[in-house]
């Protein structure tokens, strides 16, 4: 018998692997969104990393470059947190300095905007620990 989990509104809880799928497009479509140049990925994910109680979590990172080539690390990271909400539901996790980071109840991700040189935009992420299936 399979059981599946069931958020507060009645939908069933993405699994790892689906909500893997949504940070990656979520990044990739961020670093579109800023018109980052030469966007690479650092981190491809599509692994299950173990978690407690046999969950599993996903992470996926990228970089690009600014076309102004040297706006400041805050300016980029608040540049990613303007454009992310025009296309996604995150929330701030914290007061948010030079870095912020962000999460999304409803996708169970969490995105972590860390541009630190000028010029390079940096954003990575995770999932929350989900069932596998």
């Amino acid at each position: 018998m399979t059981t599946l989990a069931v958020t507060a509104c009645g939908e069933r809880e993405p699994t790892a692997a689906e909500a893997g799928a949504t940070l990656k497009t979520h990044i990739l479509q961020l670093l579109d969104e800023v018109s980052a140049q030469n966007v690479q990925v650092t981190d491809p994910g599509g692994k299950d990393i173990p978690c407690a109680d046999g969950k599993a979590k996903r992470t996926f990172a990228a970089t690009g470059l600014d076309i102004a080539g040297q706006t400041n690390p805050r300016m980029l990271n608040t540049q990613m947190l303007g454009a992310l909400s025009g296309f996604a539901d995150y929330k701030m996790t914290g007061p948010g300095d030079e870095k912020f980071s962000v999460t999304s109840e409803a996708m169970k991700t969490l995105l972590h905007m860390d541009s630190s040189t000028d010029g390079q935009y940096i954003v990575r992420g995770e999932t929350e620990c989900l069932n596998r299936s």
